[in-house]
């Protein structure tokens, strides 16, 4: 579990990149957006391995299981820019919420760690 929780945060890091480097470009000619593809891998996973595992390898999520593909397929004005604005804030909205959600978790795994050990002596 904590491979996948340290694996969504990195992927959660790659897309912050990404999509300020979109917001950056937003006024560069013939500049197309790039998007971070991880949940299909992270749904891929899931139905192919249940987490419940006797070994830690047996789900080995990392930079393998993410991809950072171009959206060639829009083009959002006439100079053949395809970044908008609007969806890139909601995406870094949305991703935002993701990161802190997953530290979130990670932190009460790490409390109740703690509480276990500390309870134990």
């Amino acid at each position: 579990m904590y491979n996948l929780l340290k694996t969504a945060l990195d992927v959660s890091a790659v897309r912050k990149d990404i999509i300020s480097n979109n917001l950056s470009n937003i006024n560069t000619k013939n500049f197309k957006r790039y998007d971070v593809k991880f949940e299909d891998f992270l749904n891929y996973e899931v139905k192919r391995a249940p987490f419940k595992t006797t070994n830690e390898k047996h789900i080995s999520l990392g930079s393998e299981f993410y991809e950072i593909v171009q959206d060639r397929g829009t083009s959002m004005r006439s100079d053949g820019n395809n970044v908008d604005i609007d969806i890139e804030k909601a995406n870094q909205a949305a991703n935002t919420l993701m990161y802190n959600a997953l530290v979130s978790v990670i932190n009460s795994k790490f409390q109740l760690l703690s509480t276990v050990v500390n309870n134990g002596r």
